[in-house]
């Protein structure tokens, strides 16, 4: 610019320069239908030219593959810790139908839900892709709210992932010390800080580059499948139920059988028991988060998602089908004294020093699991903060410059979850932590994908992974599911004067007061600040109209290198010819 404010396109002519025009690429965005183009001062890639056309700025090194990207999503999907986690609500309710065929037919519901979601994520390739890809797609007058509601449902799942895993973590180490020193007194202040201790070096971890984190995370997939292959053979090979007196297995009629242990009819207990396969597949959305970290990313994220659903899937129900067919007693399984289900089932069936050693593996896995649930929630605290989301936003949108990470989100993130920790004092509200991980998940997941086959079915733009003719009676099943679940993931235990405040189901305190302040704040201020996503591209790159042809003019004049428009399987192509024919281009 001059300074009498006239536009002087040579002022903004560099060495090396990239004319992009948003409309030129198939993607939905805070940009599109604007005739916006966008003067970039390097050459760029495909995935840049698609991170660039969403209005935001390539910040992070694009060094996530599909692998290591299926990598971070199958550790926080922790199948071992998470299985033994949330027996509490699979095996407690329904014994081991709650494990065996209810897990099955609870996750028809879960993989449509994880279809329809790849398929959003091939079109919105950033990192706060569900709240994004809310706000493009519902009506305008609604497109601010329902994306405040949707990013801050996700982020609940988020920042409660860390903490809940840290503390199941925390639960299985005691438990097996119980074992190994009975005169040990279990006290609740030693789980606290003992949480405090594996989320602390986990957060360290995760602000950890790029790099790092794709390869400590490719090393845990590994460890996940190696642990969970050598516990399911140990735990049907090596148990000691035949010198208990006992057959080597259940009957059929056993490990398929329900044992209703709620106050409600068989059907709605098999439905709550989703909570457990619900909360357990919940990490299939981490690679959606790690979009801008990934190369190949319109392919690469639907692809880590599906993946992680489908092997995740299989995998936990043929785990699950092992422990139905060798559990010798469900309710002393549950109201063991140790207080951890797993660790109390290995305990029936195993000699000590293979509980200790099984047992340590579901720990190792918990860790890792932890961390990984890090990385996650700091991408989507990142990225929230950017369109001013949260409090104090300016500082969780910062990217570190060492690591190429969002540091400062990852540790406001570990205060937060020690802060959800102390409710493990007041004796009734921390299981809650893991239902939130379940309702607000589910609900951030679907509320796209509900806005893609009403409002958005005929203007929504399909990314190079769809699922074609499937795509609109797969989201009816995605979201019919989470319609009937959620009113179910409320419900608790026991009914009546059975329902102790111990025992009560404090979802409806956590989760659903939590969104009650979320919307009241809304209403209150935050409609001021937040009108949705926004672009944080440098005003000065983002050229239209007669300006644009001036900018394309001088630099075509200039001689210096220069490349034009957009092709699907080059990115971006130098377009030979006339200055017309570039800009058309």
């Amino acid at each position: 610019m001059t300074s009498d404010n006239k536009f002087d396109p040579a002022s903004i002519i560099k060495s090396t320069q990239t004319v992009l025009s948003v409309d030129d690429i198939p993607v939905d965005s805070v940009l599109s239908g604007q005739d916006r183009k966008l003067l970039i001062d390097h050459e760029i890639d495909k995935d840049e030219a698609v991170i660039l056309a969403l209005g935001y700025k390539q910040e992070f090194k694009r060094e996530f593959s599909l692998l290591t990207t299926f990598g971070v999503s199958f550790s926080v999907l922790g199948l071992l810790p998470s299985i033994a986690s949330t027996l509490w609500y699979s095996l407690a309710y329904a014994g081991n139908a709650g494990i065996t065929w209810g897990y099955l037919v609870g996750m028809i519901g879960v993989m449509a839900v994880a279809l329809s979601m790849a398929e959003i994520s091939s079109t919105y390739t950033t990192a706060g892709g569900l709240y994004y890809a809310t706000a493009r797609m519902a009506p305008p007058k609604y497109k601010a709210i329902l994306s405040w509601i949707v990013g801050w449902s996700n982020y609940f799942v988020q920042v409660t992932g860390a903490p809940s895993v840290g503390y199941g973590c925390a639960a299985m180490i005691l438990a097996l010390a119980q074992i190994s020193n009975p005169n040990y007194v279990y006290q609740d202040w030693h789980c606290y800080l003992l949480t405090v201790g594996i989320t602390f070096v986990g957060a360290i971890i995760a602000s950890a580059p790029t790099k790092w984190i794709a390869y400590i995370n490719s090393v845990s997939t590994l460890l996940n499948l190696l642990f969970l292959f050598i516990s399911f053979v140990v735990m049907l090979a090596g148990n000691t139920r035949e010198e208990q007196g006992l057959p080597k297995f259940n009957s059929n009629s056993v490990a398929w059988g329900i044992d209703n242990q709620t106050d409600w009819p068989d059907g709605i207990c098999i439905l709550m028991t989703f909570m457990a396969v619900i909360w357990t597949m919940s990490g299939f959305d981490s690679p959606f988060h790690l979009a801008e970290e990934c190369s190949n990313a319109q392919l690469a994220t639907p692809r880590a998602i599906v993946l992680t659903a489908s092997v995740g899937g299989v995998l936990g129900f043929v785990f699950q089908l092992a422990l139905a067919y060798t559990i010798v007693d469900i309710d002393e399984a549950v109201n063991d004294e140790l207080g951890q289900p797993y660790i109390a089932y290995l305990n029936q069936i195993m000699t000590k020093p293979r509980v200790m050693a099984i047992g340590s593996f579901a720990v190792i896995l918990a860790f890792t699991m932890s961390f990984s649930c890090m990385i996650a929630a700091s991408r989507v605290l990142f990225s929230y903060s950017r369109d001013d989301c949260f409090p104090l936003s300016r500082y969780w949108c910062r990217v570190n410059k060492l690591t190429s990470t969002p540091v400062n989100a990852v540790w406001a993130n570990w205060f937060i979850g020690l802060l959800l920790c102390l409710l493990m004092f007041g004796g009734v509200a921390i299981d809650a932590i893991f239902s939130v991980g379940a309702i607000g998940s589910f609900i951030s997941f679907t509320v796209p994908t509900l806005l893609r086959i009403t409002y958005a079915r005929r203007s929504f733009k399909k990314g190079p992974w769809n699922l074609g003719r499937f795509s609109i009676p797969c989201g009816i099943v995605a979201c019919s599911f989470v319609l009937l679940m959620i009113p179910i993931l409320n419900f608790p235990q026991y009914r009546g004067a059975d329902n102790t405040p111990d025992l009560m189901n404090w979802t409806v305190v956590v989760y659903w007061g939590s969104m009650l302040l979320v919307v009241l704040w809304y209403f209150i201020y935050a409609h001021k600040i937040y009108q949705g996503p926004r672009s944080n591209i440098d005003k000065n790159t983002v050229i239209t109209g007669d300006e644009a042809a001036e900018v394309i003019e001088a630099v075509v004049s200039s001689n210096h290198n220069v490349k034009f428009g957009y092709d699907d399987e080059k990115a971006l192509v130098k377009v030979p010819g006339s200055l017309e024919e570039k800009f058309d281009a």
